[in-house]
This record gives C-alpha cells, sequence and structure tokens, in this order.
C-alpha cells in the first residue's frame, strides 16, 4: 500500500510549537511507517518524517509572513495532485480545498476533518459527500449533513508525554490566547482559588490578549510563557496539578486535553463540544458549565489519582488504536474503488 500522506504548509510538520493538524498528520505518518507502509508525506520541506518527505514549500506560511498563504497552498496541494497517479491512497488533512481536486484524479481521497472554522465551508464537504470519505475526530464534530466513514480519536505518542505522579503547584491553562478559548476565565478561576496559574498558547487575538489577558499578568500569580515548544509543552502538562480548559465554542477535540491526561494530569473543562467523549467524570476530571464550578472542581483535582488518569487516557487515546483504525478505513477504501471497477 503506496499512503501520500497530504499536510499543510502553514508550518512545519511535526511543528515545532502550536499546530494541532501538522502533529497528527505526523504522529499518523509515523504509525504507518512502523507498520510497514510505504509512506510520502507532503509538507513543507523543513517537516520531518521518517517516511519519504516530498513538497515544493521551503517554509510554512505562518512561519515565513512574506509568502501568500493562497499562492503556497495552491502549489503544495496541485503538487500532490500532479503525482496522485503513485499512490493507493491520498489522506488528507487540509481541510476542504483538496476536494476540489478528487474528481479530477483516480486516487481516492480520505479526509479527517480536524473542526470546522465556518458554516461557510459545509457546502464544499457536501458537494464531496458520495465520491470522498470522511473521518471525524470526536462524535460532538460531525455536521448532520456529512456522510462519515468512521470517528477515530487522536492518538498520543506515549513516549511524547510520559506519566509524572507528583505534580507542582500550579494550574495550567494550554491553548490558543482567542475568546473561544476562554483565556479570561482561567485566569478568574485560578484567582478564585488562591492558586499560580501558568499559561501557554499563540496569541491568536491580539487585541483580546492585550486588553484582556496582559493586563492581570504579574508574573507572579499569573505567568505567561509564550507559545510552549515540544520540551516545554510536555513539562508544563505533566507537572500541572490540573488542566484548565474553560472553552466558549464547541472543541472539535482538545489536543492538549489529551495529552495532559495522558500525563496523568486531570482536567476542569467547560462541558462543550467533545468533552464529555475526552473527559471521564472524577476519573480525569471534572466537566463544569461556569467559573464558579471550575473553581470547586479545582479543590477535587487531588482526589484524583493521576495513574488512573493516566491509563485512562492511554486507552482512549491509543496511538496503536487509531493507526489500526486509519488502516482498516484505507483496506475499506481500497476494497470499494478495486470492486467499482
Amino acid at each position: 500500500m503506496k499512503v501520500a500522506m497530504l499536510s499543510t504548509v502553514a508550518r512545519r510538520t511535526p511543528p515545532v510549537g502550536y499546530g494541532p493538524w501538522e502533529q497528527m498528520a505526523y504522529n499518523i505518518a509515523e504509525g504507518l511507517v512502523e507498520r510497514g507502509i510505504d509512506l510520502t508525506l507532503f509538507a513543507t520541506l523543513q517537516s520531518q518524517t521518517s517516511g519519504k518527505l516530498d513538497g515544493v514549500i521551503e517554509k510554512g506560511y505562518e512561519e515565513n509572513r512574506a509568502q501568500d498563504a493562497k499562492v503556497v497552498e495552491c502549489l503544495h496541494i496541485s503538487h500532490l495532485a500532479e503525482k496522485a497517479f503513485a499512490f493507493d491512497i491520498i489522506h488528507n488533512h487540509f481541510d476542504f480545498l483538496p476536494l476540489s481536486y478528487s474528481r479530477l484524479i483516480r486516487t481516492p481521497m480520505i479526509t479527517t476533518i480536524h473542526g470546522f472554522s465556518s458554516e461557510k465551508i459545509i457546502p464544499v464537504y457536501q458537494k464531496y459527500n458520495a465520491s470522498s470519505y470522511y473521518i471525524s475526530i470526536s462524535d460532538a464534530d460531525r455536521h448532520p449533513s456529512l456522510h462519515y466513514l468512521d470517528t477515530i480519536y487522536h492518538g498520543i505518542i506515549p513516549a511524547n508525554f510520559p506519566f509524572v505522579a507528583k505534580p507542582q503547584d500550579y494550574l495550567l491553562f494550554f491553548g490558543r490566547i482567542h475568546p473561544d478559548k476562554g483565556t479570561h476565565d482561567a485566569i478568574a478561576i485560578a484567582k478564585a482559588c488562591k492558586r499560580k496559574l501558568v499559561m501557554a498558547g499563540i496569541i491568536q487575538d491580539r487585541n483580546y490578549y492585550t486588553e484582556k489577558i496582559q493586563p492581570l499578568i504579574d508574573n507572579d500569580h499569573v505567568v505567561y510563557v509564550g507559545e510552549a515548544r515540544q520540551a516545554l509543552r510536555k513539562q508544563l502538562l505533566g507537572n500541572a496539578v490540573a488542566l484548565l480548559h474553560p472553552i466558549y465554542f464547541d472543541e472539535p477535540f482538545g489536543l492538549s486535553v489529551a495529552e495532559a491526561m495522558f500525563c496523568g494530569t486531570p482536567v476542569i473543562a467547560y462541558n462543550r463540544g467533545s468533552m464529555p467523549e475526552l473527559v471521564k467524570e472524577n476519573i480525569s476530571g471534572y466537566l463544569v458549565r461556569n467559573k464558579n464550578e471550575a473553581a470547586e472542581a479545582v479543590s477535587r483535582a487531588a482526589a484524583i489519582d493521576r495513574l488512573q488518569c493516566h491509563e485512562y487516557a492511554s486507552e482512549k487515546f491509543s496511538y496503536q488504536t487509531m493507526i489500526d483504525k486509519y488502516v482498516n478505513a484505507y483496506t475499506f477504501i481500497l476494497n470499494r474503488s478495486k470492486a467499482s471497477l
């Protein structure tokens, strides 16, 4: 089986810091190579893979802002489409745009939908409902008008997020600095509990950060450490008393939530989107409705058995199970394609 894994060209794969789509394209690619599958990763030329690397864009447009995002996206996707004949299947992690090529090539395409940036993109997915294959990353993120082959949870590479039995004394917010992620609520929760809060993540809404977040940072009780690259990400998630995830939108998955629990760190999350699928009440954390309930849950975080939390996450977000399910999906698609010839 020859698989083309299409990652984005926003940043390198795997990402140095933020980049859940790129991280999962990498995780799946590595798992396929481990299974002996002939894998080519289409990504920026600075990317890394145990398989083959192909691409035409040197550096991601989020890393080199002198580039036009639409232009490099067009060059990247068309480069793969022109080589599609060399592969048995294309695994798309690039959202809706590659679907517009899917009926122009003979190689079947499977798309992992990493969430919907807007209802405005749904018509593209609807157009290719009958001719493509969609994977949802949570049941909560399924759109009622689309047909899905399966729901496959993100799998975590165990070595990247080892178990930590004894945390340090801080709460953690790890995510985009954006109103959707409820960064301001995380600060209010920590203050209500009189606990130190460490925040990490890209500043996605500069006005929000300047007006609502920055004035509250004192580098003592409220600390912002920036984007947090892989080594720091692992350290922060593993050593926190709890991860605060006070979201104001329907989270498609929440990679940092799974990663925290993998380390044994319980999660206190607003009960929206995929959170009921990820967080198991009293085992890996608590689902709450507001700041007051979150602050009360912090007082119960120590009651969570961190080893049990880790074991739950290791099974729920198993790297091997994720690869098994994708290989099964590929096999189903290829068998169906052969039958239609």
